[in-house]
């Protein structure tokens, strides 16, 4: 560096006295030393960049952002929009102070809880999709139409539990679910783990894989009517099967529990379709909580799920659930003749339930359901969860002829009798 400023020195000094070799090899040094000073610019800008870049990938998993490496596991159908899930928040924080999960958690006030009519599909959309998607892992059984459990067959249960003749009702399971915010697509797969003795999360063992795709490309979508709520909680209307004059419906439901929406339950009805009347042939049932963002479900929840298994608990009275209810019913139409399959509930108007307690199957865990006809040739499919002292979520299809009707999802309260 000395040797250098000395020859600059010399040139200005005396420009016209220098040799022009001398100037020459000056000026080339001189881009050369400005060129090197550049590159150590750039690198410094890089490495900052690179820094800040790591600052934000790391605030970004505190608060739940699914990184690229998450995403790229995501079905065929969404590569094309993954860039814009890079900037999707998993849970929208009541306290800024922490990123833990317990401070995350969304608690709904009395006020939300009858704020049933958002001002933008789009809006409501992405804030489905925001809540909807995720790591979803817990227990799933299965309940006759009567609501007893169904035992699992005996050739998925370990020898060790055969041997101690202990009976085995519920599957470990995972859910990962992940909705495009801009498009209308919801991707997701019901897993089922084969049951293991005690806490063995990585001898656990895939089987089988139910994946199911809303929207998208025509013949990837099987399902006939979704209706969707901003909470995560939907309803779905899959045929299943079809055996020339009858066929099977599946009405899922999915509710989130309004006091914690990283809890949820799907009731899922199989209905047996004979041209216009409608018999409840079984249920299934999946209580499940968040665990994390979308990964596919590449990591198995094991010992830290925090959950345990159901079908074989209590069921609840059936006085706790007969009687009059009363709450906002958010509610999407459905009409034979229109194409358009993907529906918002949407309104806040108050109504009345009145339940009978003959024509309830009360399931586990404060859980219940109904099929009924009425005389007007209509019927309908309830679904509710009693998530609190006399508060509950309910979510019902009506179906006329046995065709898909209305959809609603309802937060209730119980009502006085006279009322």
């Amino acid at each position: 560096l000395v040797f250098y400023l000395g020859i600059f020195f010399r040139l200005f000094r005396h420009p016209h006295s220098a040799d022009p070799s001398l100037a020459s090899l000056s000026s080339i040094l001189c881009h050369r030393w400005f060129g090197w000073w550049r590159l150590r610019e750039d690198n410094s800008l890089k490495k900052m960049a690179l820094a800040a870049n790591t600052v934000v990938i790391s605030q970004n998993r505190a608060l739940g952002f699914p990184s690229s490496k998450l995403l790229s596991n995501l079905h065929s159908h969404l590569h094309t929009h993954s860039s814009s899930f890079q900037q999707r928040i998993r849970r929208i924080p009541i306290s800024t102070t922490t990123a833990s999960s317990s401070i995350t958690k969304a608690t709904l006030s009395d006020v939300q809880l009858r704020d049933l009519n958002p001002v933008s599909t789009t809006t409501t959309w992405s804030e489905f999709s925001r809540n909807v998607s995720g790591e979803w892992d817990g227990y799933g059984a299965d309940f006759s139409a009567e609501g007893k459990p169904s035992e699992l067959p005996e050739s998925v249960v370990p020898e060790a539990y055969r041997e101690w003749e202990v009976k085995v009702f519920d599957w470990q399971t995972q859910c990962p679910t992940l909705a495009e915010p801009e498009e209308r697509l919801l991707v997701y797969k019901s897993i089922k783990l084969l049951p293991t003795v005690g806490c063995e999360a990585d001898a656990a063992t895939r089987y089988s894989i139910d994946e199911r795709i809303i929207g998208g490309v025509e013949d990837d979508n099987k399902v006939s009517a979704f209706a969707y709520h901003a909470s995560g909680s939907y309803v779905a209307v899959w045929p299943i099967e079809d055996m020339g004059t009858s066929k099977l419906l599946e009405l899922e439901y999915c509710l989130v529990n309004p006091q914690d929406r990283e809890s949820r339950v799907r009731i899922i009805q199989v209905v047996r379709v004979d041209r216009t009347k409608m018999g409840l042939q079984n249920v299934k049932v999946f209580r499940e909580q968040w665990y994390g963002p979308f990964r596919n479900g590449e990591q198995l929840g094991g010992c830290a799920i925090r959950d345990s298994g159901f079908a074989a608990t209590e069921t609840m009275e059936a006085s706790e659930v007969a009687g009059v209810w009363q709450g906002p019913h958010a509610v999407a139409s459905f009409d034979v003749f229109q194409t358009d399959f993907l529906r918002e509930v949407v309104g806040d108007s108050v109504r009345k339930s009145v339940r009978v307690e003959s024509d309830l199957i009360l399931l586990p865990k404060q859980l219940w359901c109904s099929l009924k006809e009425s005389e007007d040739d209509e019927t309908c499919s309830e679904v509710g969860w009693l998530f609190d002292h006399g508060r509950a979520i309910t979510s019902r299809c009506i179906f006329s002829a046995a065709k898909l009707k209305e959809v609603s999802i309802s937060c209730e309260t119980r009502a006085a009798e006279d009322a």
